[in-house]
């Protein structure tokens, strides 16, 4: 069975691989550029609970920008933060700094899992894409896409996450000692094109004869997921202070710890996932209600208000007047430039 899979799935990936911008054609040797696996720990990093199609961009800009790890490590942690905003779940972008500075310290990647397992931000999954898709090492990569294929190609019906490590064990099963890279590749692929959580293209797979789930008749249900709780729901107050006829606006940048840290920002009332925010602005003076925005978190939905006024005076604390007509260009995270947006509109 093993030898089946394996072939079956590299036979199929050799003709429709993804074209992108990290990866190298299947069957190719790996290339001796040192960029080579900064480039794979780059992508594999912005990928974590991300699309493809939203990384490309932001892989294009870091990589024109910081062309090797070396470089990114010299970086100032502000241009960092501000080429990541937008791209969600930011202490990514934090750990990723940290770990380019390892890195370039020691030299360059390591090239097996539990040395890549010591570095900031590398999870099991994130080793182990790193090994295999980078230095060829034979390795078992599960990410979203692979549980979905081994739970339905093994009828695993146990709920997750409890049923992780049998589906982690029934991918070491079928993982090849000769093209690591590709077999990983070529399993996120079919679970990102054919074995679909909703309505997938069985006629399509080339591993349907060995799925447990389609002779069973009923591959959609797995993996099974355990039923999502309800997030708490909070609301904040974000504060639109402009100067000059509103050519500048006040902003700040938000403590490494805690909800989007280090990130640029408006000015805010100190809500968070924990809590509300007290709606006490950082000026006295006669305030406008622009309306609110609306965003999600991982552990809490946010209502932010947004509420601005002209001054001729510099609030209090460290910030800076960047000016409005480039807004798009400081590098504020999601929630604040969908603040931002709504306070220029309301102009």
């Amino acid at each position: 069975m093993t030898a089946s899979i394996s072939d079956h799935l590299l036979a199929w990936y050799d003709t429709h691989a993804r074209v992108l911008p990290w990866r190298l054609p299947p069957g190719s040797a790996l290339p001796e550029d040192p960029a080579w696996p900064y480039r794979v720990w780059l992508s594999e990093v912005m990928l974590q609970q991300t699309t493809v199609a939203a990384v490309k961009p932001y892989f294009a800009k870091f990589t024109e920008t910081w062309p090797t790890v070396e470089a990114l490590a010299a970086a100032r942690e502000e241009e960092v933060m501000a080429a990541w905003a937008g791209l969600g779940y930011y202490s990514r972008a934090r750990n990723l700094l940290k770990c380019a500075r390892e890195v370039a310290e020691r030299g360059g990647f390591p090239s097996t899992e539990p040395e890549l397992r010591r570095l900031p931000g590398l999870g099991d999954y994130t080793a182990a894409a790193i090994a295999a898709i980078a230095f060829g090492r034979h390795a078992v990569v599960v990410d979203a896409n692979v549980e979905r294929v081994v739970a339905r190609l093994f009828d695993i019906d146990e709920p997750l996450p409890g049923a992780r490590k049998a589906i982690r064990a029934a991918a070491g099963t079928i993982t090849p000692e000769h093209r690591a890279g590709d077999f990983a590749q070529a399993m996120m692929d079919l679970g990102a094109q054919v074995c679909a959580a909703r309505n997938p293209r069985c006629l399509m797979c080339p591993l349907r004869e060995d799925c447990r789930a389609r002779a069973a008749g009923e591959p959609e249900r797995l993996p099974v997921k355990p039923v999502k709780k309800a997030v708490p729901a909070r609301r904040g107050t974000a504060f639109w202070i402009t100067r000059r006829d509103g050519e500048e606006v006040w902003l700040v940048t938000r403590p490494p710890g805690g909800m989007l840290g280090g990130m640029r920002a408006l000015p805010d009332d100190g809500w968070s996932a924990q809590a509300n925010g007290s709606g006490e602005a950082p000026l006295p003076g006669q305030w406008h209600d622009l309306g609110a925005v609306r965003h999600g978190f991982t552990h809490a939905s946010l209502t932010l208000e947004v509420r601005a006024i002209e001054t001729g005076f510099t609030p209090p604390g460290e910030g800076q007047w960047w000016p409005v007509e480039s807004i798009e260009e400081a590098g504020l995270a999601t929630l604040f430039a969908k603040a931002a947006r709504l306070a220029i509109a309301a102009d």
